[in-house]
């Protein structure tokens, strides 16, 4: 991104603009800056399927993210409320062609305000020994199905070096399926299950649920009934069934996590006003129609299902007050240690007392260095797991300082897989692909998420669209993806790929690179004149 940076300033240099670049230390930092708009541009990327659109859109009203702030000040007499009301709006339309209708337009209002600067769409690469094969890419961002792998020589517990939030994997964060950072997403994955999964294509396809039906109901709502797989465990041994499931829903949308920091972020939480048991049916009212229901049960986090031997209180644990979101603690006047609320004096966060879900993997242990970092990470196989998995044993993730590690772990053996974005630069995976292919397989997912740069229509100078047209037009995105990305992406014209639901269309005018157009618009003296001309 440092290079990306630097192309992007010697781009906007050719048209009079100058860029003064600003590096953090830490994502803390930068995500201080970017929620309070102290920025003109901003790296950020969307969160591809299966939250694009309709999540990623909904962030757009929350103000932890660089839209809410650079959203601000948009070309009347569009608001950042508007498009909220718009979002909100789609959601809860049934027909599928009205609904495409409504996606054109919000995505048609959001590009001529000229704020998200699409760039690239990214795919996720894994790089592994030709001592395995059978691995298919997954079909979200941090979803690695490791499980899929079959070995064919050598050892059956195998290395892996996975992208994560930070980049190169530091550290596991909780492990608890229902919060988030620090939390990885990927550990999250291979632990925990949900009762439906984001499949090929944008398919919901059956997990912990084997089936599911919907229905109208009297007061304009749906009514979701969720039949169960039987005969899954979880990892401790115990059956999965509806009342943990219950026991999930009970804690993840406890009043007020659903609507407060924590889970407000997309609008499940907000739509769902019952749960209960039908004997082994588990069922789910909704208080009005909402499309992405079933894709946002996909989610990685926070409906992911935990043991309810893994509560703070086992199956007893109760939602409100030994709340499952991790613990806050704090000494009382006796100095006793005690648990304080979450941001509401109606529920406590207890945490979990243990990791137990029903995906491929068990959490085993963590090797940490002398000076407490991770050094790797131990995860074994669910002997109890309901779905098909190849050989793998166990999977040891590995902590590396550096991509130039990474690769010559790769190399000498030591490390058998490096799977997702960023784990290695560009410029090494294409090398695996050229040089080392006898001993390595190189594949590529699907376009899953787009890069793109948030410019701020709040803050001068970006507050000024014609400035912000200017450096769209001036950034080569075609040379960066070829130079700095060694031709690994593909250019992007929208804020999501074209393949995201409802997202196949064109929109005008285009924000292509043209240079000669954005000097002429950097000189307005200039385009007056032209035009003044044209009209006599």
């Amino acid at each position: 991104m440092a290079q990306v940076e630097d192309d992007i300033v010697r781009d906007l240099a050719q048209v009079g603009i100058t860029v003064n670049t600003v590096f953090v230390e830490t994502k803390e930092e930068f995500n201080t800056a970017m929620q309070a708009g102290d920025f003109n541009l901003c790296f950020t990327e969307s969160w591809g399927p299966p939250y694009d659109p309709h999540s990623f859109a909904t962030s757009w009203s929350v103000p932890d993210e660089a839209h809410y702030a650079a959203m601000a000040q948009m070309e009347p007499p569009m608001t950042r409320d508007t498009i909220r009301e718009l979002v909100t709006e789609v959601l809860s339309v049934e027909d599928p062609t009205e609904r495409q209708a409504k996606w054109t337009h919000i995505l048609q209002e959001m590009h001529n305000q000229a704020i998200h600067n699409p760039m690239w769409s990214r795919r996720v690469p894994a790089v592994y020994s030709r001592r395995l094969q059978g691995y298919t890419s997954g079909y979200q961002q941090y979803d690695y199905p490791i499980h899929n792998f079959i070995v064919d020589s050598g050892s059956v517990n195998i290395t892996v070096a996975p992208a994560a939030q930070t980049g190169l994997f530091q550290a596991t964060g909780d492990m608890d399926p229902h919060s988030y950072r620090p939390n990885e997403f990927f550990i999250n994955n291979w632990i925990y299950e949900s009762l439906v999964h984001f499949g090929e294509n944008g398919e919901i396809v059956p997990a912990l649920a084997t089936s599911w039906e919907v229905a109208d109901t009297t007061d304009g709502g749906e009514e979701y009934r969720f039949t169960l797989r039987t005969g899954v465990k979880f990892h401790d041994g115990t059956d999965w069934n509806c009342a943990a499931a219950k026991m999930n829903f009970d804690h993840v949308l406890q009043p007020p996590l659903a609507t407060a920091d924590w889970h407000g972020w997309y609008h499940l939480p907000l739509h769902t006003t019952g749960w209960s048991c039908d004997g082994e049916v588990f069922v789910v009212t909704l208080d009005a129609p909402y499309y992405p229901f079933l894709q946002e049960l996909s989610f990685i986090r926070p409906l992911r299902m935990l043991c309810p031997e893994s509560f703070i209180n086992g199956p007893a644990t109760d939602p409100a007050t030994e709340n499952s979101c991790p613990s806050r603690w704090t000494l009382d006047e006796d100095g006793n240690t005690v648990p304080i609320a979450s941001g509401s004096d109606s529920v406590i966060c207890a945490g979990t007392r243990s990791l137990h879900g029903t995906g491929p993997w068990i959490y085993d242990s963590t090797t940490v260095n002398s000076d407490g970092s991770t050094s790797e990470v131990l995860f074994t196989r669910n002997p109890y797991w309901w779905g098909e998995r190849g050989n793998v044993e166990a999977v040891r993730v590995i902590h590396y300082e550096s991509t130039d590690d990474v690769k010559a772990a790769l190399l000498n053996g030591e490390l058998d897989v490096a799977v997702g974005d960023k784990v290695l630069l560009p410029q090494q995976v294409l090398e695996f692909m050229s040089s080392h292919y006898t001993t390595h397989k190189t594949v590529h997912g699907p376009n899953l998420y787009n890069q793109m740069v948030v410019m701020n229509a709040a803050k001068a100078p970006t507050d000024d669209i014609n400035v912000r047209k200017v450096i769209m037009h001036a950034i080569d995105k075609a040379a960066i993806v070829s130079g700095e990305l060694y031709g690994q992406a593909a250019v992007a014209d929208s804020v999501f790929p074209s393949d995201a639901h409802y997202c196949e269309i064109d929109l005008t005018p285009r924000w292509d690179y043209d240079i000669e157009k954005a000097m002429l618009l950097n000189c307005p003296d200039v385009m007056a004149a032209d035009e003044e001309e044209d009209t006599t």
